[in-house]
């Protein structure tokens, strides 16, 4: 037990108070989790290169891919036009619906960071018609983005925790989406109650960026009433002025005699919808062919002999596939013709640089996981948390919140939760899975100031000090709270 203490202990003091990152932390508290617990110095290192391995090799190309894949829909303009057509789909008077939505769809592929900025002026361009409800888009935008980059694969926190733990890919992809859906009012009825307190905490830039110098109305409390100036789609309210950046303005401009790049929203879901549609029919078919051969097939995958059509599903619904799958039709539908393949490439290793970080720090808590257990610390902590009166479901849940609050990175909050419990499934009586949810969903408590995403989201909005904590900081906290009674339900069945 010391030695699970120390090590996390030693995640979060080199996070926190040195030079160092996450992965460098992960590989330390690896080394001090080894030694405190008797294991020779020989076998650590051992323990280390082989839970590092055995993590990458099952998840590293994934998250390659997946990385990739948002990045086209990020350069292209296919994220802002997603964001452009559920604003229309959902109509007048549900702006905060839409924002919420368009950035959970969003989220998916493209980091929180990225896709904030690409999604905000969006948000600001509504307000601007509205003229009221800045700070309800904002937050609404802002924490639907969160939910699927904490729950949903193929984003790269989601995707690290499951090879970790070993829980089936698309089942992870279902679930996530059904709590990213069920939170999603969570989300929504948060930014429309908080939104309206703090529209008057604006920064004075951000509120004459968003609604002009013209004073805004002290009764247009919330989104829904008054007129503008700019130009708009009359069906969306979405600002199709100069001054709105062009979401496809990284694609340059186009040679003479082509047109204007442009792209539709059943083009730009594609990419995204296959993979994800593949995954999870893999997941379906193979469930489906295990239950007809019986229970032996169920409980040990050596028994279980694929017939050829979940056969064939599970090679195309494989993630590596069905990822690598999604990115060619990303760079052959939603990029122009006229766009040369070096600047392809570029884009391609501009997101394989994102990705480096994030599949390194998948791969240290893979090995702090194997650690933990070959050094026999997860069957102790198994059976000390065995002899409380707690759900199982909540150690992994509690282990991520811990972490989160303790340095900021959801990403490395649930990796670490995942590593911890990776030796402690069979002994908490959950499944794979369901430890998986729980270490997502715990990532996403009280985001404030030592979390990278609370600055992106407060300085657009314009909120600072106590303003900021309680529009973000509140926010993400409501959607974690809302999260631990679906746990506890979902534990009932998976």
């Amino acid at each position: 037990m010391a030695a699970l203490v120390l090590g996390i202990a030693t995640i979060i003091v080199i996070v926190l108070r040195t030079r160092l990152d996450a992965f460098v932390a992960l590989l330390i508290a690896s080394l001090v989790t080894g030694f405190v617990a008797g294991a020779p110095a020989s076998k650590v290192i051992e323990y280390i290169t082989t839970g590092f391995g055995t993590t990458l090799s099952s998840i590293g190309i994934v998250i390659g891919l997946g990385v990739g894949l948002g990045k086209i829909l990020e350069v292209s303009g296919a994220a802002d036009a997603l964001a452009r057509t559920f604003v229309r789909a959902l109509g007048k008077g549900r702006e905060p619906w839409a924002m919420g939505a368009t950035g959970a769809v969003v989220s998916i592929p493209v980091f929180c960071d990225s896709g904030y900025v690409i999604m905000n002026p969006l948000a600001r361009s509504i307000a601007r018609v509205k003229r009221a409800g800045y700070v309800t888009l904002a937050l609404a935008l802002g924490c639907g983005m969160t939910l699927t980059h904490h729950l949903v694969p193929p984003t790269p926190g989601p995707l690290g925790v499951a090879g970790i733990l070993g829980a089936d890919l698309g089942g992870l992809v279902l679930a996530g989406l059904a709590f990213s859906v069920v939170l999603l009012p969570v989300v929504v009825g948060y930014a429309k109650w908080m939104g309206p307190k703090l529209e008057s905490e604006i920064s004075t830039e951000v509120r004459e960026a968003v609604y002009g110098k013209a004073e805004i109305p002290a009764t247009a409390a919330r989104v829904g009433g008054g007129g503008a100036d700019a130009p708009v789609d009359k069906a969306s309210g979405y600002d199709d002025s100069p001054a709105q950046p062009d979401p496809a303005a990284a694609l340059g401009t186009p040679p003479a005699g082509a047109k204007p790049h442009r792209v539709g929203a059943f083009t730009a879901f594609l990419p995204l919808l296959v993979p994800l549609l593949l995954i999870v029919v893999n997941t379906v078919a193979t469930a489906i062919d295990k239950n007809s051969q019986g229970e032996a097939a169920l409980k040990d995958e050596t028994k279980y002999d694929p017939s050829p059509v979940p056969e064939a599903l599970a090679f195309i619904g494989h993630p590596v596939v069905a990822l690598l799958i999604g990115l060619v039709l990303a760079v052959y539908v939603l990029l122009p013709r006229w766009i040369p393949r070096s600047k392809v490439g570029g884009w391609l290793a501009e997101a394989a640089a994102s990705a480096g970080l994030i599949i390194l720090i998948t791969g240290a808590g893979g090995a702090l996981g194997q650690v933990l257990r070959e050094t026999g610390v997860g069957d102790e902590l198994a059976e000390t948390i065995s002899s409380w009166s707690l759900p199982g479901v909540l150690v992994p849940f509690l282990v991520a919140s811990l972490v989160r609050v303790a340095q900021g990175s959801g990403t490395v909050a649930m990796i670490t939760a995942a590593s911890v419990s990776a030796p402690l499934v069979d002994g908490l009586g959950i499944s794979a899975l369901l430890a998986a949810l729980a270490c997502c969903a715990g990532s996403m408590v009280f985001s404030y100031f030592n979390d990278s995403y609370f600055w992106v989201v407060t300085r657009f909005t314009g909120l600072d000090g106590v303003a900021a904590m309680r529009g973000w900081s509140g926010i993400t906290t409501a959607v974690w709270a809302g999260s631990l009674p679906l746990l506890l339900i979902a534990s009932l069945f998976l």
